[in-house]
C-alpha cells in the first residue's frame, strides 16, 4: 500500500485519484461470474456494511458516520465511501453545513440485506452481553436516535451515564431534540444510569426486560418519577423484538456396544 502511494506520488498522479485507484487494487476479484461473489467484492470488507447501516440510520455527515464506528480511523472510512460511491451505492452532496453522504437508489436496495443480517444476528448468535468485547458509543448513539419525543417530560432532562469501565457520556432530552455529549455544558443532571455497560446493552437489544436489566446490576438513579419513567424514553433497538430461535434437540446417541472380540476374550476361560 505504501509504495504504491510513493510510487503515484513520485509520477505526480493527483491526491483525490490514488485513493480512487488503490482502493480498487485492494478490492481483490473472487473470479467469478456469480453475482453474489461479485457483490461481496464490493461489501465484504471489514465496516462497509456497517457504513450502509449508519446511512440507513440518517446519518449524513463524515463525523456523524464516525461516531457510530468508533474503532474505525478517518483513512479507512474514507476509502469505504469511495469504494460505495464507485460502485453506485453511494453519493457525495454538498449540503447546507458541508459535504454530506446519500445512499443512491443502489444503496437504498441494501436496506434488505441490513435487515436479514439483523435478523439472522438475533435468531442464531449467541446473546451474552458479558462476553462481548462492547463500545459504549454505538449504544448510545443508537438510544439518542431512538427516543420517544411524546414521551418526554415538558422540561430538558440530562441523562448522566456512568458505566462501568467507561468515561461519562450525556444525553439531553428535549420535547424536539436529543444530543449525546462527552461533557455537560451546564445542565442539571436529574437522572444518572449506572451498572456495567453489559447489563444495559443486554436492555437495548432485546437480550433482557428493563427488571432482568436491573438483576444484572444497571440502575437508574434519580427521582421515583423518573426511575420509573426512563424506559418508557426509548424506543429499544429496531431488532430487539426479534427472539433467539429455539435450539435443535440434540440426536440420541446411540448406546455404545462392546465388540465382538472383545466380548469372545472376556468369555475365555482363564
Amino acid at each position: 500500500m505504501k509504495s504504491g502511494l510513493r510510487w503515484m506520488k513520485a509520477v505526480r498522479i493527483p491526491y483525490r485519484w490514488r485513493i480512487t485507484i488503490m482502493i480498487k487494487w485492494r478490492m481483490t476479484s473472487h473470479g467469478q461470474f456469480c453475482a453474489i461473489a461479485r457483490a461481496h467484492e464490493i461489501l465484504g470488507g471489514r465496516w462497509t456494511i456497517l457504513i450502509v447501516r449508519e446511512l440507513l440510520c440518517g446519518s449524513r455527515r463524515f463525523n456523524e458516520i464516525l461516531r457510530g464506528l468508533p474503532p474505525i480511523s478517518r483513512t479507512v472510512l474514507s476509502e469505504r465511501l469511495q469504494a460505495l460511491s464507485h460502485a453506485g451505492a453511494v453519493t457525495r452532496v454538498e449540503g447546507e453545513s458541508g459535504p454530506e453522504y446519500h445512499l443512491t437508489e443502489a444503496g437504498q436496495e441494501l436496506s434488505e440485506v441490513i435487515k436479514a443480517l439483523a435478523i439472522w444476528g438475533q435468531r442464531r448468535l449467541p446473546r451474552n452481553t458479558a462476553a462481548e468485547n462492547l463500545d459504549i458509543e454505538p449504544v448510545l448513539v443508537d438510544m439518542e436516535r431512538r427516543v420517544r419525543f411524546d414521551r418526554l417530560p415538558p422540561h430538558p432532562v440530562m441523562v448522566r451515564f456512568d458505566l462501568t469501565k467507561a468515561k461519562p457520556r450525556f444525553l439531553l432530552l428535549r420535547k424536539t431534540e436529543a444530543a449525546l455529549c462527552v461533557r455537560n455544558i451546564g445542565y442539571p443532571e436529574p437522572v444518572r444510569v449506572v451498572g456495567p455497560l453489559s447489563a444495559l446493552a443486554a436492555w437495548w437489544r432485546g437480550d433482557v426486560s428493563f427488571a432482568g436489566a436491573q438483576n444484572l446490576g444497571l440502575g437508574v438513579e434519580g427521582t421515583r418519577e423518573y426511575r420509573r419513567a426512563f424506559p418508557d424514553w426509548f424506543e429499544r433497538y429496531a431488532f430487539a423484538q426479534i427472539l433467539p430461535a429455539p435450539r435443535a434437540p440434540e440426536p440420541r446417541r446411540a448406546p455404545i456396544r462392546p465388540r465382538a472380540h472383545a466380548l469372545n476374550a472376556r468369555a475365555r476361560p482363564a
